[in-house]
């Protein structure tokens, strides 16, 4: 597939345990407004787990690398709700190659839009993907406290290793 060619998915709706259904989408190069969106949504605890920092303010760093996706390196994915007509950002999925056959994945999810198994839909799609340009292996930084990325990373990924620095493990995983 062509590198700027998107991932066609049959149903880019799914209904979470919620009963809710939100949209998935590739998110264009630059655009940034989902983004912007969704972190005043996102508690301290939840921007420190994915970020591995607190931060206030989303810095117009990280906004440029979240958003960029202007080869077949780096994508960004996000899952919206429309309420009153209007698609309102409810996670966001990264990556971003490492090398030519792994990835380095993040996800976040709105507080109030998690344990609904968005996340799992989303990692889900992420790895698809990510398979689409040529990658099987993934890498993400987690937490030792983050339980609920750890569940997910294990239902629906096999852990190949380990690295630990301090309370952040780097788990690289495969698709189970």
């Amino acid at each position: 597939m062509p590198c700027g060619e998107q991932l066609e998915e049959p149903d880019n709706y799914v209904t979470l345990s919620n009963r809710k259904r939100v949209r998935i989408r590739t998110l264009p190069s630059g655009e940034d407004a989902p983004i912007r969106q969704l972190w005043p949504h996102l508690s301290p605890q939840t921007r420190y787990l994915r970020f591995l920092s607190v931060m206030t303010t989303l810095p117009d760093s990280l906004l440029r690398y979240l958003v960029s996706a202007e080869d077949c390196t780096t994508q960004a994915i996000v899952a919206e709700h429309e309420i009153d007509g209007r698609a309102v950002v409810v996670g966001l999925v990264n990556l971003g190659a490492l090398d030519d056959e792994s990835v380095e994945v993040g996800i976040v999810i709105r507080d109030d839009w998690q344990r609904q198994h968005l996340g799992t839909e989303l990692a889900l799609r992420m790895m698809e993907a990510a398979e689409h340009r040529g990658f099987r292996r993934f890498v993400g930084h987690v937490l030792d406290e983050n339980v609920a990325m750890r569940k997910i990373l294990t239902n629906i990924g096999e852990i190949v290793s380990t690295k630990v620095s301090g309370s952040v493990h780097e788990l690289a995983f495969v698709r189970r």
